[in-house]
């Protein structure tokens, strides 16, 4: 059994605590998206949802790949448990559908867009 340590409970809560970080925590639990992605998504600013991952990525939440001038996004597979733990236990919600709805349209035309798409992250975590 693996032992579960959080650094900083408050860091944690806080980037589940709002509505827009919680559709990016949904949007980056089994896929790497960059900012851009997430802000088409999302149908948001750029500098809105960038804002938003950073205190996200603060919360020790995610991992990182950086391709060319993008960096991909994902949730730190170490999280993923609990994660998937939360979610489970809360009603489903019609945005997120949406939101997965978007994202599997944006990224099949990945290789069409400006993001080239993450090599590491690209692969699910074990």
């Amino acid at each position: 059994m693996t032992i579960f340590v959080m650094s900083n409970p408050a860091k944690f809560f806080r980037a589940l605590a709002d509505e827009t970080r919680w559709r990016i925590i949904h949007l980056v639990k089994d896929r790497a998206l960059c900012v851009c992605e997430l802000a088409d998504i999302l149908e948001m600013p750029q500098s809105s949802v960038s804002s938003h991952v950073q205190i996200i990525r603060k919360a020790g939440l995610l991992e990182s790949e950086r391709c060319g001038k993008w960096t991909y996004f994902r949730i730190d597979p170490e999280y993923l448990p609990l994660l998937g733990q939360i979610i489970s236990s809360l009603p489903d919600d019609l945005d997120h559908r949406a939101d997965f709805k978007k994202a599997e349209i944006r990224l099949a035309d990945r290789e069409n867009s400006c993001c080239p798409g993450p090599v590491k992250l690209a692969k699910l975590p074990l």
